[in-house]
């Protein structure tokens, strides 16, 4: 745990060495998406900030932190969350804070929020993303041997110290913002915490959502909407991409406007977004539910039963079972009270285990049963092939599988949802592996539903997992249950475009 008043600033008068070369590739770790929350507040703001934030926390992610800006100053504390809830974590720290202004962060693995002094002031910053070219943004920074990093660990460099560094390097704030948003090379939205104000930034191509709610006695930002109406918040907006606001309890005033291009990631709505929470005003349970009637519009299976995976399966599994007028039961119950997340970030032994102590089976509800099962999609399968073989051995006469997304062949260039060390552990990529001698060739072909590589690859997954049926979403289908234009939604990991 991080406990503390404002650290060492970021920029330094002393001389530096000279930029090393970091491996990105030998020292990786694996990530899932964090979440931000803040609040500027005619009154104490920390209880909204304490649940607030906590509404983030479900995203198989490493760290937490909260900070709070009073007349005493910035205080603020950081806690390891891999196996505890966030509220657990921090609900001791409450008493510690107040004032009427405050960031939470749930964080992959690095220290946030940070506390920064540069010749713009004390500030707190926090941020959420991929930086793909951290390398060069350190080189950049170092060149002049005017800086230093002080948040270097385990062979790593914290990403949101690197962005308050280009942050640092132009003459305000807004302009600091958008050099550093320009200098990224994955995607990165930020919240920046002052003596009396929020700025808060969405990525530069929007692919991650930034809602602003809106009460009586001041302003919340959030990247989960769900996180709002039990604290009394209505959405007031959603920042488009690029765009930087200033947030005061009186009022969000534009700092700079949205720009014309978008490309939020459509796994938002398949897989990693909360089922209760809407981006750009499109609610993630209701996409579930369209992407689930697809998959059963056409198809032929004869099945007694439908289930979804949980979690994020079941709102597919839904829509299916009501599209194809087939009853929705649940041969297996999860068990969440003392089980950690089967997703966070360990050996994969340990992880396994985890998932199947998670996953309770009803032997009644199985045996000699024909059930068909929704998934948001398969990563590498590992956890799903055991679950298949498990629901055999309890007597299922048939399993067939429907994923709600196409097979996914690219690892994530731009945010940190992959569950894979590396797109080689990809299912769909070890099934080319398999039929090509290598991993990466004719991918294009893989990725066409409409060939016949693409055809034989399905069937090669669904052989290994020992499905009797196998399908995948169509992309059209999952792009028309969103119902954004194609343009505006990030497809990378299914077609590398």
């Amino acid at each position: 745990m991080l406990y503390g008043h404002i650290g060492p600033p970021v920029l330094s008068p002393s001389s530096a060495e000279p930029a090393r070369t970091v491996s990105r590739a030998s020292v990786k770790k694996e990530r899932e998406m964090g979440g931000f929350f803040g609040v500027v507040s005619k009154r104490d703001c920390t209880a909204d900030l304490f649940y607030g934030t906590d509404y983030h926390s479900h995203l198989g992610t490493q760290r937490g932190g909260l900070v709070t800006k009073s007349d005493a100053g910035f205080k603020r504390n950081i806690h390891d969350i891999r196996n505890t809830p966030f509220r657990t974590k921090f609900e001791e720290e409450l008493p510690k804070h107040d004032g009427p202004l405050g960031l939470g962060i749930i964080s992959d693995y690095e220290d946030q929020p940070l506390l920064i002094v540069s010749h713009h002031g004390a500030y707190a910053i926090v941020t959420v993303g991929k930086l793909n070219n951290i390398d060069a943004i350190v080189s950049e920074v170092l060149k002049k041997h005017s800086a230093h990093f002080s948040e270097f660990k385990g062979n790593e460099y914290n990403q949101t110290e690197l962005v308050a560094a280009l942050i640092n390097r132009q003459s305000n704030l807004v302009e600091g913002i958008q050099y550093a948003q320009s200098m990224i090379e994955g995607s990165c939205s930020l919240m920046l915490l002052t003596d009396s104000a929020i700025y808060a930034a969405r990525d530069r191509l929007g692919r991650t959502p930034v809602v602003i709610g809106k009460k009586a006695d001041g302003f919340a930002i959030t990247q989960e909407s769900c996180a709002l109406p039990n604290l009394g918040y209505e959405v007031d907006r959603e920042l488009g991409p690029a765009e930087i606001v200033r947030v005061t309890a009186e009022g969000v005033e534009r700092l700079a406007p949205p720009g014309d291009q978008m490309q939020i990631c459509a796994f938002l709505w398949i897989y990693y977004g909360y089922p209760a929470s809407t981006y750009e005003s499109i609610n993630v349970e209701s996409v579930r539910y369209r992407c689930g009637a697809a998959l059963a519009r056409g198809d032929k299976v004869k099945i007694d039963f439908v289930s979804g995976i949980p979690d994020s399966g079941i709102g597919h599994a839904i829509g299916y079972a009501v599209q194809a007028g087939v009853p929705y039961q649940r041969p297996y119950v999860k068990y969440t009270p003392t089980w950690p997340r089967s997703f966070m970030p360990q050996e994969q032994r340990v992880r396994d285990l985890v998932a199947r102590m998670k996953l309770i089976p009803i032997g009644e509800l199985i045996k000699d049963k024909k059930i068909l099962f929704c998934e948001d999609s398969i990563v590498r399968g590992t956890q799903l092939k055991d679950i298949i073989q498990r629901v055999f051995e309890y007597g299922a006469k048939e399993i067939h599988m429907r994923a709600a997304c196409p097979p996914l062949i690219y690892g994530c260039n731009f945010l940190n949802f992959s569950r894979s060390k590396s797109e080689l552990d990809l299912a769909a990529r070890k099934a080319i592996s398999e039929l090509e001698g290598a991993a990466n060739l004719r991918l294009d072909q893989y990725a066409d539903a409409t060939t016949e590589r693409y055809r034989t690859m399905v069937e090669r997954i669904r052989q290994r997992m020992g499905l009797t049926t196998l399908s995948y979403q169509k992309l059209d289908d999952m792009i028309e249950a969103i119902g954004l234009p194609k343009e505006k939604l990030c497809s990378y990991c299914w077609t590398g475009h």
